[in-house]
């Protein structure tokens, strides 16, 4: 189970990598509207998470 939910872990992390990488390349150069950075953040936070959940799994090396 652990090593399943490492794997998943690590897949959801490169598609928010992805996801968070477009959403910066798609900001214009002027006028950003809040919005477009609230998304950004939300996604950086979930990646936080993420790593935070596969730390906790793989533990100490």
């Amino acid at each position: 189970m652990t090593e399943e939910r490492v794997a998943q872990l690590k897949q959801e992390i490169n598609r928010l990598q992805e996801e968070k990488a477009d959403r910066e390349k798609a900001l214009p150069a002027h006028s950003i509207r809040p919005h477009q950075l609230l998304v950004i953040e939300e996604l950086e936070e979930e990646i936080r998470l993420k790593e935070d959940e596969l730390k906790d799994l793989l533990g100490p090396k």
